[in-house]
């Protein structure tokens, strides 16, 4: 994902939100990886939704905490959504057939993404969401 800017961007509402995930879904192209790492509640689910939206998934997204994996396949791309949460490794995620996904034909939004970093393709675009100084500012670090 080559048109996204590296470095840190402070997501103020909702809408700027929804910007990044715009942006990012305009640039995606078949095989990408992003790596979303962030607490609870820094907006790795709003963030993937926002992609979701902006490849045209109709689908309404949530977290995949307990299937580790939804598939999305009505946007211009799949969509595979991953929650890596439970896992101890990438071992473990690749025991999921997640490598097919990785190298496959859409967009792989992997939450929890430092989990399983050691078996990331390593041009994943990685985003560190935190919590900014109000309670609804948010910093994502573009890396």
């Amino acid at each position: 994902m080559k048109d996204i800017e590296k470095g840190k961007l402070k997501l103020n509402t909702e809408d700027d939100t929804r910007t990044l995930g715009l942006r990012i879904a305009e640039a995606a192209e078949p095989g990408d990886v992003v790596a979303l790492i962030g607490d609870l509640g820094t907006g790795k689910t709003a963030l993937t939704r926002y992609i979701a939206e902006g490849l045209g998934v109709r689908e309404q997204i949530s977290s995949p905490t307990f299937t580790i994996v939804k598939e999305y396949k009505s946007g211009r791309m799949p969509l595979y959504h991953f929650d890596v949460y439970r896992l101890e490794s990438g071992e473990e995620l690749l025991d999921t057939g997640a490598e097919d996904m990785l190298d496959g034909d859409g967009l792989c939004v992997i939450e929890w993404a430092d989990k399983t970093a050691d078996v990331l393709p390593g041009d994943s675009l990685a985003i560190c969401l935190e919590y900014g100084e109000s309670e609804s500012e948010r910093i994502a670090e573009i890396l």
